[in-house]
């Protein structure tokens, strides 16, 4: 009886060496590739941290070696710098929830089998993303519906993209049919749908797509100077590229090299590498709380063949 209730001791696999071998492979593979994705932005971090006139001598690879701030204290004391934050802020946080409900609306509208000419209404939406007018009769359209120079032509233009409604349309056609048919046995109508079933359940999908529309929003510049002149409409990432472009690079280490020997502490290089950190912390630091969810969204939502 003891023998038989004794517990059996799983013997120990033993692996190939092809199979360690092929271990160490792997690891050293996803190391270098670590190594080149982070180290680029590591280094403009320490760059940024370090003393302006210090950083000239170069060498900088992985700490600093005189700790300074006072390229963050420079590109945050600059009045048209905060106030492109706040336009950046302000672009992102009005454009991506209107962009979020319009898409899903639009999305959910076009996965209902019941809705009159459906698939023309698709194929229209479809035909956006490889045909376009051209710039220039867009730019005419903004112009006589009065967006130029104003807020709202960073929010509505962006407020529908098809790529996102196609994700967050296949997710909703992979919901059970049954949700949306006790709902209007119930009484319910597809607003009551769309609010009770269909934003509870798609929280995968359209928390990824308000990370693609944030990121967007964040990250757009090239719309502020095609269509506004106005200083005070100037987002951050504009500003960011008026640093950048400030300077040539043939002329970038002779000004470095003057600013040092005339006793200015700030350097191009340095507001460079200050702006673009504080341009791309915030956006990063959102990530890791709507990871799951991207991971989730992107698989469950992708577009099916």
């Amino acid at each position: 009886m003891a023998n038989t209730t004794a517990k059996t001791k799983k013997k120990p696999v033993h692996r190939q060496p092809c199979e360690w071998a092929l271990d160490i492979i792997k690891v050293i593979f996803l190391a270098v590739i670590t190594v080149i994705t982070v180290y680029p932005f590591w280094n403009i971090f320490i760059v940024s941290i370090n003393d302006p006139t210090d950083a000239v001598r170069g060498g900088l690879y992985f700490f600093p070696r005189v700790f300074s701030i006072l390229s963050y204290k420079e590109i945050l004391g600059r009045p048209t710098f905060i106030h492109s934050i706040g336009v950046t802020l302000a672009r992102t946080i009005v454009g991506t929830p209107l962009a979020l409900l319009c898409t899903s609306m639009v999305a959910y509208s076009l996965s209902r089998k019941e809705l009159v000419g459906r698939k023309f209404w698709s194929l229209m939406f479809v035909f956006t993303m490889y045909f376009g007018g051209g710039q220039v009769p867009y730019y005419m359209v903004l112009k006589n519906i009065g967006l130029l120079d104003t807020f709202w032509v960073f929010i509505f233009p962006l407020i529908m993209s098809v790529y996102n409604m196609i994700l967050i349309r296949s997710y909703i056609e992979s919901m059970p049919d049954e949700l949306f048919e006790a709902v209007k046995i119930d009484g319910g109508n597809d607003l009551v749908v769309y609010w009770k079933i269909i934003l509870p359940l798609a929280k995968p999908i359209l928390m990824t797509v308000a990370l693609f529309v944030a990121i967007n929003q964040w990250n757009s510049w090239f719309d502020a100077y095609l269509y506004t002149s106005n200083q005070d409409l100037k987002p951050m990432q504009s500003i960011l590229v008026e640093i950048l472009n400030q300077y040539n690079t043939g002329a970038t280490t002779s000004a470095q090299m003057s600013n040092a020997k005339s006793g200015n502490t700030i350097t191009p290089d340095s507001l460079r590498m200050a702006a673009t950190m504080v341009a791309t912390i915030p956006i990063i630091c959102v990530y890791p709380f709507i990871q799951k969810y991207f991971v989730k969204g992107i698989m469950l939502g992708a577009v099916k063949g």
